[in-house]
């Protein structure tokens, strides 16, 4: 038995490697993905007070550090019984959709093109940002300034471009002005442009590459995605959960997520398995994010998005194909554009109706010590990787307890390992293995945009931490199990 490793996985957020185990006939006997990084944020919540939540949680992740924010800020929303006004509603959707323009524009432009613009089985030492910048330096431009206009949004909305803290129990503690509003308002128009000049040298890369498309990370699966009356969305709402031929099978609140998802640990990654709890493990696997989205709603309620919506699903249908979450990415970049003009151009918008506090007698420090009553919220949005969920639970003073994070990386987890699995059988018959094979198969992976510093939040029992020691040449001196 021989075994390839392809470690690190790379252009993803965090550390992975991929193992293939090969037999004496030069066949795939097994292959997997593993997460190798850990991170104890669950843990880190316990006895804080719950309104830090959402300014602690933002430091689970550099890229998808607005999602915790406003995930968190729910379910704290959730613990006080406040519900924000409908500017501070709409000032977190804002928010929220700058983090999209920012993070699809990088993964697509910077961390998935390179396969598409380079060829999968170029160089990889061109097959990178630096390639894009020098084969395609005004795409590379455009890339640049579509993702500065949404730190940019987020750092209006959320006082900070990098882990925003605006958002508090019951609203935002800032609105924005008129003036703000019509200088942030020009760039978001400006970013419709931008993507839409992004999409046209995009979509004929899917033509071109329509094979590798067709045949990478085959994996058919239910998909689960927030909708707002079966119109995409991306801050609120009900789970639809829709089957492999697009039959819809559930439908639940955020409150009610444990009735419907499990996680499930594996013995060779420290990221867990989601599966959906009444179907079972591994049938119950489900997909979220932008492929599974654009499968789960009815409609894209923006112009220019709709447009490309109805192209795509009139190709494509509901797609399983695993390379097709980069087109669907485009499209929810340019919906995320669009639907920030919207926003903006709504004069509600710079109203200063932005939170709802808490009303009647308060309870004493010491009555609050001295409490046995327990709350809990749940908080749910689509972060741009897919369903997000903060769950906790707090004592009678308001310190949480007990806090459970789902993250969209581990729901797409064991479609990541399946898909590496089964095209790795496919593609390794008892011949050398290249580095354009390796890089299809790391393909798989990225397609997902995995963020596995979001993902490995916690270790399950069974899971034995392993740590390597590589000298400065890289090579590896020691293994360790803890």
């Amino acid at each position: 038995m021989k075994q390839i490793e392809i470690s690190p996985v790379t252009r993803i957020e965090g550390h992975a490697k991929i193992t293939v185990q090969i037999d004496d006939a030069g066949n795939v006997a097994d292959a997997h993905f593993h997460v190798m990084e850990i991170r104890g944020f669950e843990k880190f919540l316990e006895g804080a007070a719950v309104e830090e939540a959402p300014r602690i949680t933002p430091r689970i992740c550099g890229i998808c550090q607005t999602a915790h924010h406003l995930a968190a800020a729910k379910a704290t929303d959730e613990v006080f019984g406040l519900q924000p006004p409908e500017t501070a509603r709409r000032l977190r959707e804002l928010m929220l959709l700058g983090q999209y323009i920012h993070s699809h524009s990088l993964h697509f432009y910077f961390l998935g093109a390179p396969d598409l613009v380079m060829g999968p089985e170029s160089d990889p030492a061109l097959r990178n940002v630096l390639g894009i910048l020098k084969s395609k330096p005004d795409l590379a431009m455009m890339a640049i300034k579509t993702r500065k206009i949404g730190q940019e949004i987020t750092a209006l909305v959320g006082g900070k471009p990098i882990s925003p803290v605006t958002a508090i129990p019951g609203g935002q503690s800032k609105g924005i002005t008129a003036e703000e509003r019509d200088k942030i308002l020009s760039k978001a128009k400006e970013a419709i442009g931008l993507i839409g000049q992004g999409v046209e040298v995009a979509k004929p890369l899917f033509e071109e590459y329509s094979e590798t498309v067709e045949t990478l990370g085959p994996v058919e699966t239910s998909f689960g995605a927030l909708t707002n009356a079966g119109n995409l969305e991306f801050y609120d709402g009900p789970v639809k959960i829709m089957d492999k031929e697009g039959s819809p099978i559930h439908e639940f609140a955020a409150s009610d997520y444990l009735d419907y998802i499990e996680e499930k640990v594996q013995p060779w990654s420290y990221l867990k398995f989601p599966y959906l709890k009444q179907i079972g493990f591994p049938e119950g696997n489900y997909r979220v994010g932008p492929l599974a989205r654009l499968n789960v709603v009815d409609t894209v309620p923006t112009e220019i998005a709709a447009d490309l919506f109805a192209e795509y699903k009139e190709k494509y249908g509901i797609a399983q194909n695993t390379l097709l979450y980069h087109y669907a990415r485009l499209i929810e970049l340019m919906y995320a554009a669009e639907r920030s003009v919207q926003i903006l151009e709504d004069d509600n918008i710079t109203g200063t109706d932005i939170r709802n506090g808490l009303s009647g007698p308060l309870m004493t420090k010491e009555e609050a010590k001295e409490s046995s009553e327990t709350k809990r919220g749940v908080g749910m949005i689509e972060a741009p990787r897919g369903i997000l969920i903060h769950d906790y639970e707090t004592d009678g003073a308001g310190f949480i307890n007990r806090a459970n994070l789902i993250v969209a990386t581990g729901q797409n987890n064991l479609s990541m390992d399946i898909g590496v699995r089964e095209t790795a059988k496919e593609m390794i018959k008892g011949e050398e293995v290249s580095e354009g094979l390796k890089n299809k198969l790391e393909m798989i992976v990225r397609a997902y945009d995995p963020c596995l510093s979001c993902a490995t939040h916690a270790i399950g029992e069974d899971s034995p931490l392993e740590v390597d020691i590589y000298d400065s040449e890289g090579r590896l001196l020691r293994k360790h199990l803890i």
